[in-house]
């Protein structure tokens, strides 16, 4: 069974196939589908968000359909980024992110965040399964590693005990909020 993923973040996509690679005979993208869809993500959560992806999606093809929607949620903002995440300082712009989120705790002590993942997969039955995942860490006051994206060089992972831009993919995937999800969300397809 081909799988859709209702995305073209080619960093999010590779996360999904080393993940979930083995459970669907090919995992395509948006672009690879050549599928053009970009919902207004409007939800108050990130399983809202994820549900709104997939469902616009949804009627453009006859696959499953995995959405995700993921965010930086930090204590001292209260939640903040949370849902807005990729859009914290604007339009997508990562560096931007960063430096406002810096900005934003330049006179803060409580650094703790974490990240959360919400998975659905629709299917074109009207199955649908979803997943959580969450990753406990704390905010740095300068970047580390030159690996990953989004966020990554500034939260400290408390479980490898370094930034998810310091570790190796199999590193970040083993403990990483959208590996847990996806983890999750495996599960209880076997079960199905």
């Amino acid at each position: 069974m081909k799988l859709l993923i209702a995305s073209n973040n080619q960093h999010k996509i590779d996360e999904i196939k080393q993940i979930l690679g083995n459970k669907f005979e090919q995992i395509l993208s948006l672009s690879e589908a050549g599928i053009v869809c970009d919902p207004e993500e409007n939800g108050k959560t990130f399983l809202d968000n994820a549900l709104i992806k997939v469902r616009a999606v949804a009627k453009l093809t006859d696959m499953p359909v995995l959405g995700d929607d993921t965010g930086l949620c930090v204590d001292a903002l209260n939640g903040a980024p949370g849902v807005h995440s990729a859009r914290f300082a604007g339009d997508h712009d990562n560096a931007k992110n960063r430096a406002k989120l810096l900005y934003e705790l330049q006179d803060e002590t409580n650094r703790k965040a974490h990240f959360s993942t919400a998975v659905a997969l629709l299917y074109p039955d009207g199955r649908l399964v979803t997943a959580e995942g969450r990753a406990d860490g704390e905010i740095l006051h300068t970047e580390v590693g030159a690996n990953g994206f989004g966020y990554d060089s500034l939260f400290y992972c408390n479980e490898i005990g370094k930034t998810f831009a310091e570790a190796t993919a199999e590193e970040k995937n083993a403990v990483s909020h959208r590996g847990r999800a996806l983890q999750n969300l495996a599960n209880k397809l076997e079960m199905m």
